[in-house]
């Protein structure tokens, strides 16, 4: 049984890896459960997780609960974690953070990065059984299916790694991975992206682009890998920002089968290579027209023609753990939005420091769409400036499309409370701002013509500025009650 394997870890410091990592939630009450009762990975994985932890934006019934680990997959001997970082507090813990202050300790990580190193095959434990072909990834890897529509089973969690083939600078990101034969896989690039880049480059050259997928890693490393331009721009590592937050580097080893590194501490590492010119319908093995269920709460569309990796080799630790996410809904709101949270933070205390006290991606936007920015007013002259806030996140962030402002006396992590300002703190005429026609994120499907005649393409849309702050002059008449502070401790109230 797995849980009875995991190491004894008493602090979040100890954390190396995703054994430490779950060997550490297994300490703390309520964050780790687990089942040995067999489980398809074939839509009945996720339809489990999602009422025991995944969260919104996912259809409800829903749960917002412990990660866990399914012993018994049918079909397959690995076992499967789900849900590692679907909580923010756990996200927290697992950080040795809080989850007010998550975006604030990242930036901080980003000021101070710290390189990787690569260390020895003896020294890397992924490398502890080498595969060479032939083999299936389809009967290898427990990758799952959300719905009976998705367009095959998906790797969620594999961290891509690949080199700039002209420059050598490295890049990671996280892509969606459908398994479209024995050794081939179909990788969705966002425009934009790195490696995507790199792929290109490598291409426009006739060459193929050499690359790893890392599964099941320190959550620090997911995290910092969730960093976007132009906080990290083309040349910046996110492993620097992970081993600042970790304050140990990262470590990296030489893949065996092509002249790539991968993550020395995953569980399973992929190696091989995007080919120059092979493209495939992302839904080939299905034919269903949809891809998987994407962070906006709808199923992405298949693209009709995505680059292919053909993986050369698949290294493992011993006993490994498969590691994947249920989504679209918290875990990958925690992943992409703290680090679009710090984003916005640092470009904002630039330019206005110590008025920004608070920042939350909500989990309805996905942690890219809606961030709630918590504002201190502190003289008649900061008029203005949370609007001005605004302005700087999408700038920070331009896949952001609506942003509510709060004074410091309102709790972003409380919904209530946030629309209690928004009742009481706000007028639609008069506290409402439209930046129309504005690019924005491809997924949001409400951004189209036939929506709203505004837009004039797909991919545009209307971004909103909700100021629901009190104007500073006015500030005594929205004055909060005030009660007097006591310790609930000390009252030994029992239910």
């Amino acid at each position: 049984m797995l849980v009875t394997q995991l190491p004894a870890v008493d602090s979040a410091a100890e954390i190396c890896d995703l054994r430490s990592a779950l060997g550490f939630l297994k300490s703390i009450p309520g964050q780790l459960a687990w089942t040995e009762h067999p489980v398809d990975p074939r839509e009945e994985l996720a339809a489990v997780y999602k009422q025991v932890g995944a969260g919104s934006p996912l259809p409800p019934p829903v749960g917002s609960g412990p990660a866990l680990i399914f012993e018994n997959l049918k079909g397959f001997s690995l076992p499967v974690v789900a849900g590692l970082l679907a909580s923010r507090e756990r996200t927290a813990l697992l950080l040795r953070s809080s989850s007010a202050r998550l975006p604030f300790d990242l930036l901080e990580a980003l000021h101070h990065p710290l390189l990787p190193i690569t260390v020895s095959h003896a020294e890397a434990p992924c490398q502890e059984t080498i595969l060479r072909p032939p083999f299936d990834l389809r009967t290898l890897l427990p990758a799952i299916t959300h719905t009976s529509r998705d367009a095959g089973p998906y790797i969620t969690l594999g961290l891509l790694r690949a080199e700039d083939p002209e420059t050598g600078q490295a890049d990671v990101t996280i892509h969606r991975l459908c398994l479209q034969g024995a050794d081939r896989l179909s990788i969705y690039f966002v425009p934009g992206r790195h490696i995507d880049q790199f792929r290109a480059k490598a291409e426009a050259a006739g060459r193929s682009l050499p690359v790893s997928v890392s599964i099941g890693l320190d959550p620090a490393i997911y995290v910092a890998a969730c960093f976007e331009p132009p906080t990290t721009p083309l040349g910046l590592d996110e492993l620097t920002v992970a081993g600042a937050l970790r304050r140990r580097p990262v470590e990296l080893v030489d893949c065996v089968s092509v002249p790539a590194k991968a993550l020395a501490r995953a569980e399973i590492v992929l190696e091989g290579a995007i080919l120059p010119g092979d493209r495939i319908r992302e839904d080939a093995p299905s034919g269903s027209g949809c891809a998987m269920p994407e962070f906006p709460g709808y199923m992405g569309v298949a693209q009709p023609e995505l680059p292919v990796l053909r993986v050369t080799a698949v290294t493992h630790r011993r006993n490994p753990i498969f590691q994947t996410l249920v989504g679209p809904a918290l875990e990958h709101t925690n992943l992409t939005g703290i680090p679009t949270e710090a984003s916005i933070l640092r470009l904002v205390e630039d330019t206005m420091p110590g008025r920004l006290t608070g920042i939350y991606c909500h989990p309805a936007g996905g942690g890219k769409y809606l961030a709630i920015l918590q504002f201190r007013k502190l003289s008649p002259s900061d008029e203005g400036r949370p609007r001005q806030a605004a302005l700087a996140a999408f700038a920070a962030f331009p896949e952001l499309k609506h942003v509510i402002l709060v004074d410091d006396d309102v709790n972003i992590f409380d919904n209530d409370d946030v629309f209690w300002a928004m009742t009481t703190r706000y007028q639609g005429d008069a506290s409402t701002v439209f930046i129309p026609g504005v690019r924005c994120h491809p997924l949001d499907p409400s951004q189209a013509p036939e929506f709203s005649p505004f837009l004039r393409a797909p991919g545009l849309s209307c971004k909103t500025i909700f100021d629901c702050t009190v104007p500073y002059a006015m500030r005594d008449r929205f004055r909060r009650p005030e009660f007097m502070p006591v310790d609930l401790a000390e009252y030994e109230i029992r239910s």
